[in-house]
């Protein structure tokens, strides 16, 4: 069952015609897509969406290119949004230190704001992160040293001894659009090697769209495109990925069902 993971349906690019979108990604063998929060402003519209469309599930987070407005967030907020029977994620969090959008040290604390939240709800969480490997692993690290909590990379670009630390640690890996792309032949290496049951696929809609599509509005029919390349990459066939990457995504994802 192909699912696309990570999407912004209420992004523009997407939300003006959401319906058409989501009609022709289910026309491309979609059957479930993770509608991703970045600010705290479009937690209703996002969890609007859920309630709308049986096949579409939100999460609630900050985007740490968001962190600085949203440094006093608590935990009590998300954990009441977290509540919700559509919200099945927390997140996206993280850090992004290649655009640096908002101060470093408030990225990390509302990162740990997020986990503690995750460790709490059993709600998976979505991690963002960008030139900050270092960050990332000793957050993570000391976190799951308090107690354990589900968690995945989305739209992985990172190293392959970043991806060998994360899955130590337990996390999933979700590849985007990206490992089409003709220079990126390092990820396509290690999506060649990550274990089965620790993979998934995504688009980040409306942005990367694969190959064949580059230049366009990335929409969540185009998950069909990397999961048929990441097939290839893998020996396998894109229908038996797309139901070994759907069964990873409602077992990591477990408050979510159709």
């Amino acid at each position: 069952m192909l699912i696309d993971s990570h999407c912004h349906l209420n992004y523009k690019g997407l939300v003006e015609s959401q319906d058409q979108v989501l009609e022709r990604a289910r026309e491309s063998g979609v059957r479930g897509f993770l509608n991703i929060s970045t600010r705290q402003r479009e937690w209703a519209d996002i969890v609007a969406t859920a309630d709308r469309e049986k096949d579409v599930w939100a999460s609630v987070g900050i985007h740490p290119h968001e962190a600085d407005e949203h440094a006093d967030l608590g935990e009590a907020v998300l954990l009441e949004a977290a509540a919700h029977p559509r919200v099945i994620g927390i997140g996206e969090t993280g850090l992004d230190y290649f655009y640096d959008h908002s101060d470093r040290q408030v990225q990390q604390d509302l990162f740990r704001v997020h986990i503690r939240v995750a460790r709490e709800t059993g709600l998976p969480l979505i991690v963002h992160t960008r030139d900050a490997e270092d960050d990332t692993t000793r957050i993570i690290e000391e976190e799951m040293g308090k107690g354990a909590f589900p968690a995945l990379i989305h739209c992985f670009t990172a190293s392959a001894p970043f991806a060998a630390k994360m899955l130590e640690l337990g996390l999933s890996i979700s590849l985007s659009g990206i490992v089409t792309f003709k220079n990126a032949k390092d990820l396509q290496a290690i999506a060649a090697e990550l274990p089965e049951d620790r993979l998934l696929v995504e688009t980040d809609a409306p942005f990367l769209a694969p190959v064949p599509h580059r230049g366009k509005t990335c929409e969540p029919a185009f998950v069909a495109d990397t999961c048929g390349f990441v097939s290839d990459l893998r020996g396998t066939s894109k229908e038996a990925l797309a139901d070994i990457t759907g069964a990873n995504f409602f077992r990591l994802f477990n408050k979510a069902s159709l």
